[in-house]
């Protein structure tokens, strides 16, 4: 008998819900990562391994869209990918020293044998012929994370940085092999689904980015600069919120009309990757700030200031013109203000930028609040 993806909005499980657990230790061993490497080459190294967590949790998902989490194969496979995941998750903070080959071997594990599992439970032809070629190109890029492993320094670095894109380039593509491509508007597909994962998956990065800045705040002395700088995190963070899921409903009545919702689903998962990126470099930031308030911030502080909300609602304002083909001139400003921010307060006390951050984040915020209509009424973008 051959599995049909239901395209209606199903429940999440307890299960799922119990599998994110695994990806918010991971969120913190990445924050930290970043914290404890605030430099280019540990900013490099900490978005390899985020992409590689990333894709873990999103192609697995994509799986249960596909072979509900009732069905007791998926449950199997949930439980075993939850298993390799701990190890991987636990090898971040070494993974480019002595755990690269944990690492490696425990996401090449999930990747590559959820794929073949997938083959196995009886998709339906599309999507069959579809994880052929994801297996296809996901067992091209595994010499490259296998070279990384093998060696050390910048040169493990260089080849895993291939192997992402490698892996990007599939995801973006939908896995292309010559002379056989997807038609996505005939493949049945759990849309609603998948996108209420992906809301769930935000707010457990919020959670995490909360609790990056509850601990910052449990272990800075506690002076009215502390206090300060703790609710300016805060604020912004419920800010950045805010923007996401006030626009959300907005996003599910489209899943649901949509005659394709394998590519808005497709868009959505690239969007969210763009989204937590952006939320766990700006919780850096704020507990950089929070340890240290007063003194200059500097070009990387700034970035994770500023880049990180610019990132996140950058990342949406795409994925909004995408599916309703309009861009948001309110977001546009915003993107251009953070962009402008960041240039010009680099000399600043740290305080002062990530007042100034979040001012502008909570600008957006109140603007969208007070005119919701007329985001539906954003500019048309040019025809494709």
């Amino acid at each position: 008998m051959q599995l049909t993806s239901d395209p209606a909005r199903r429940e999440v499980t307890p299960l799922e819900l119990f599998f994110d657990l695994v990806y918010v230790f991971a969120i913190g061993q990445l924050s930290h990562r970043l914290l404890v490497h605030p430099t280019w080459t540990g900013a490099a190294q900490a978005l390899v391994l985020y992409l590689a967590v990333y894709a873990a949790w999103a192609y697995t998902t994509w799986a249960v869209t596909l072979v509900p989490a009732e069905n007791p194969r998926t449950r199997r496979m949930l439980l075993g990918v939850m298993l390799a995941g701990l190890f991987m998750n636990a090898a971040i903070p070494r993974a480019f020293g002595d755990a690269g080959w944990v690492f490696v071997a425990t996401f090449l594990l999930i990747h590559i044998g959820r794929t073949v599992w997938l083959l196995t439970v009886g998709l339906d032809r599309v999507n069959q012929e579809h994880f052929i070629r994801v297996l296809v190109w996901f067992v091209a890029a595994a010499p490259l994370w296998l070279t990384g492993a093998a060696v050390d320094g910048g040169a493990r670095m260089a080849w895993w940085a291939a192997a992402v894109l490698v892996e990007l380039a599939g995801t973006w593509a939908a896995h292309p092999l010559p002379g056989r491509t997807l038609d996505s508007r005939e493949v049945a597909f759990a849309g609603g689904h998948l996108l209420e994962r992906g809301r769930l998956f935000m707010i457990i990065a919020f959670g995490e980015a909360i609790m990056t800045t509850g601990t910052a705040l449990t272990t800075a002395p506690y002076e009215p600069m502390t206090l300060l700088t703790s609710s300016v995190a805060l604020i912004g963070t419920v800010a950045l919120f805010w923007l996401f899921f006030s626009r959300s409903e907005h996003v599910v009545r489209h899943y649901e009309r949509t005659e394709d919702p394998i590519r808005a689903g497709r868009s959505g998962v690239i969007s969210l990757m763009a989204s937590v990126a952006g939320i766990i470099a700006a919780a850096a930031g704020d507990e950089r700030v929070i340890a240290h308030p007063v003194v200059h911030v500097g070009i990387t502080t700034n970035l994770l200031l500023f880049g990180g909300p610019a990132l996140y609602i950058g990342a949406q304002t795409w994925h909004g013109a995408t599916l309703f083909d309009a861009l948001s001139p309110a977001r546009l400003v915003t993107l251009s203000a953070l962009v402008v921010g960041c240039a010009v307060t680099t000399a600043a006390p740290a305080y002062l930028s990530a007042i100034i951050a979040a001012t502008i984040v909570v600008a957006l915020a109140v603007f969208e609040d007070r005119n919701q209509p007329g985001r539906e009424r954003a500019k048309p973008l040019p025809p494709r």
